[in-house]
């Protein structure tokens, strides 16, 4: 049996809403500790990870692992009916039954309701995901990527990430040339303004701008964001999930065609 019972069910929601759009159909799986959803985007060029720890829930109960498949999108719209920041969901799954059951309470205005929701049959395997040695790891406001993000969109269809000890530099250039460039700014008042950079080697990557602008519709979800850059691995796009645990979309980079190959 399951039954966890958020406080801040925005939070719910927000997930839902940043990786629905990348990811039709996944598995939740619960344990002990919390949940963990793991997914390839239908393309299988990118992958999302989710993960929520147990002791971020006001109630969390799940008596032996489980795994619930779910389209997100129909997820997505169920998790609409909270309709408040401030509403509390409740998701409840019993043993051995097809649906699951979300229950919404809005404490100002004294309203329950509630919905249940068939799970799939998904068949899906998690990849081992080690952890790694970056090259070069930046941290900066998640408003201000997704914001580059979105500029750069408009000039072409890839995006060039150059990391150095001072800056970290985006470009693109497929109608014409476009550089936006953002300094090491550890700003001590307000810590999520600040852009810092760790760097054991530069490192210069080329990624498709729509995963990225795909990723940053997490930027709810945390106000800063870190992008950790290696050459021989994907990108890793983190975003904190206040203290429950982290979103990350990992996305291999382009490779330039070798030019003794081309015809």
């Amino acid at each position: 049996m399951l039954e966890l019972r958020l406080v801040q069910g925005s939070l719910l929601k927000k997930v839902l809403e940043a990786i629905h759009e990348l990811v039709t159909d996944a598995n939740f799986d619960c344990s002990r500790t919390g949940f963990l959803l793991q997914a390839m985007d239908s393309s299988h060029v990118a992958l999302v990870a989710l993960l929520l720890h147990a002791e971020g829930f006001e109630h969390y109960h799940c008596d032996h692992n489980l795994s619930m498949g779910m389209n997100l999108n129909n997820m997505a719209k169920m998790l609409r009916c909270a309709r408040n920041d401030d509403d509390i969901i409740t998701i409840k799954a019993d043993d051995g039954s097809d649906t699951i059951t979300f229950m919404f309470e809005s404490p100002k205005q004294g309203k329950i309701a509630d919905c249940e929701m068939k799970v799939m049959d998904i068949d899906s395997e998690h990849l081992g995901i080690p952890d790694c040695e970056y090259q070069a790891i930046v941290r900066m406001p998640s408003a201000e990527f997704m914001t580059i993000c979105k500029v750069l969109s408009g000039i072409g269809d890839t995006v060039v990430v150059s990391v150095t000890k001072e800056d970290v530099k985006f470009t693109s250039g497929e109608i014409g040339s476009g550089n936006i460039v953002c300094r090491q700014n550890q700003t001590i008042d307000k810590p999520e303004e600040a852009t810092t950079i760790e760097m054991q080697e530069p490192v210069s990557l080329t990624f498709a701008l729509r995963y990225m602008n795909s990723f940053t519709k997490a930027s709810s979800l945390s106000e800063q964001v870190t992008i950790s850059l290696s050459s021989e691995l994907p990108v890793v796009v983190e975003y904190k999930i206040a203290e429950m645990g982290y979103i990350r979309f990992y996305l291999a980079p382009k490779i330039e065609e070798d030019e003794e190959t081309k015809p």
